[in-house]
C-alpha cells in the first residue's frame, strides 16, 4: 500500500516518551501507518519506568533501542512529532510538524509516569482519527 503514512517521533533520549508514543501507534494503528521513533541524544536503553507503565497497557516496548535522529527519517517521515526536542529536528518543507509538550518520565517513578503515558495514548487516538479518516482502515 503506497499511502501509508509514516510517523515519527522524537524527544531527547528517545527511551520514554516518544517511545510510548510509538508502542501506542504500532498497536492502535497495526500496519496502517509505519511508525518511527528517534532521539537527538539519545540513551543507551529503553526507560524501565516506560517500559512497565506500558506493560500495563499490554504492550511491549522493553525490545526497542533508542536510534539517533538522522536526516533521512526526517526526510522519509510524512509526520514529525517532538516532544521537546528543540532546534534539534530539521526542518523540511512539506511535511507536517507537532510539539507534544509533555512532562519527561525520566527518573520518575510508575505514578507520575502513568498520567504522562495516558496523555500520550490520547493524543496518538487523536492523531490516527486525523491519518486514518473513518471507512479507510482495514
Amino acid at each position: 500500500m503506497a499511502d501509508t503514512p509514516t510517523v515519527l517521533f522524537v524527544c531527547v533520549h528517545n527511551a520514554g516518551r516518544s517511545q510510548m508514543a510509538a508502542g501506542y501507534l504500532r498497536a492502535l494503528a497495526g500496519d496502517r501507518i509505519e511508525v518511527l521513533s528517534a532521539g537527538s541524544a539519545p540513551k543507551d536503553q529503553i526507560n524501565p519506568v516506560a517500559v512497565e507503565a506500558m506493560a500495563e497497557e499490554g504492550i511491549d516496548i522493553a525490545g526497542n533501542t533508542p536510534k539517533v535522529l538522522t536526516v533521512e527519517a526526517v526526510k522519509e517521515s510524512d509526520v514529525v512529532i517532538t516532544m521537546g526536542c528543540g532546534d534539534a529536528c530539521p526542518i523540511f518543507p512539506g511535511k507536517r510538524y507537532e510539539d507534544w509538550e509533555l512532562e519527561d518520565p525520566a527518573g520518575q517513578g510508575i505514578e507520575s509516569v502513568r498520567p504522562i503515558r495516558d496523555e500520550i495514548r490520547g493524543r496518538v487516538e487523536t492523531l490516527i482519527s486525523e491519518l486514518l479518516p473513518a471507512g479507510t482502515g482495514a
